[in-house]
């Protein structure tokens, strides 16, 4: 992207005296990129904005998006990269990431949601980053137990299917958190996997029903992200209550998701890059698990299966869907 691209600070000023006083302001650039068009660089703006950095006064932001397709990370980055911010944040998962890490070793750069960021090649200590790059995990992949256990106060009979992405180290790391809380449980995990798109099809989640899957764990990640309108829509007809851990699943028609408060992560991200635009280097920033979760239920998909939610369990959602 070209620099004329930037936001251009004297087209948002309001006058020329105005103009006069900020120009005596250090101007401040950040980046942010991201596979999917997001929304969440609303909530980073939002806290920059009461960290002192006022978009149009003395920040510079921009923003580019893959538009869900990985194979333009690598390009997009370069360009950021060649536009000379400060810090370069980066939405969810690894991808954006890994292509951000890839064209500088020089700029910091904050990530924003990963589950796996050492087992990725992110990161090489979550305690002592020694790069630059830092930033937040959203711990999902060990929040997938609490997950198990959420759905099964609905759905208590199991099998319960699960649907990973093998291909990913954030899938193995996740399958083996839901094993170990389903051994705990007793209870029986039927694994269906996924490594393209085109892998997902009616029979196989035919298939799953006919093992005797009475609902569905998702396993978050690039690919999950991609196929998520079709997955959803094969859950529902074949009335397989769902989980996951982004809010964005229940909104598509997930029975329930639990996972990282994302408005906090982004604004836990903003605070780092607050503390690196005032000259800490990322190496001595710890990477931070999240500290508040989200419980979203859906009720229209609950009463389209029939599903009684108990009490108990609404009372405890932070959002219900109706």
């Amino acid at each position: 992207m070209r620099r004329r691209e930037f936001i251009s600070i004297a087209l948002l000023l309001g006058s020329a005296s105005s103009t006069a006083v900020w120009s005596q302001e250090r101007i401040y650039r950040v980046a942010f990129l991201a596979l999917e068009p997001p929304d969440e660089p609303a909530y980073l703006l939002r806290r920059l904005r009461e960290l002192g950095y006022d978009y149009g006064r003395n920040l510079v932001f921009v923003q580019r998006s893959a538009r869900g397709d990985p194979s333009r990370l690598e390009e997009l980055a370069q360009e950021l990269v060649r536009e000379e911010p400060e810090v370069i944040v980066t939405g969810f998962g690894a991808l954006a990431a890994r292509a951000a890490r890839a064209a500088t070793t020089r700029i910091p750069i904050v990530f924003t949601a990963l589950g796996a960021p050492v087992a990725a090649g992110i990161i090489g200590d979550l305690a002592h980053p020694e790069s630059n790059v830092t930033g937040l995990t959203d711990q999902a992949a060990e929040l997938k137990g609490k997950q198990l256990e959420l759905l099964q106060e609905v759905v208590p009979n199991d099998p319960v299917a699960v649907v990973v992405n093998p291909t990913g180290p954030y899938g193995a790391i996740a399958l083996r958190q839901l094993q170990v809380a389903a051994e705990r449980r007793s209870v029986q995990l039927i694994v269906l996997q996924l490594s393209s798109p085109d892998e997902l099809t009616p029979a196989k989640m035919e298939a799953l029903v006919e093992k005797g899957a009475r609902s569905v764990v998702i396993v978050e990640d690039a690919l999950t992200n991609d196929i998520r309108y079709v997955l959803l829509s094969e859950c529902v007809r074949l009335r397989l209550p769902t989980i996951a851990g982004q809010r964005q699943y229940a909104v598509d028609g997930a029975l329930m998701t639990y996972g990282a408060d994302r408005i906090e992560r982004f604004r836990r991200a903003a605070e780092y890059v607050d503390r690196i635009l005032k000259g800490a280097s990322p190496a001595d920033l710890p990477v931070e698990d999240p500290t508040r979760f989200r419980l979203v239920i859906n009720l229209q998909t609950a009463t389209g299966m029939g599903l009684a939610i108990p009490p108990t369990l609404l009372a405890r959602a932070d959002e219900v869907i109706e």
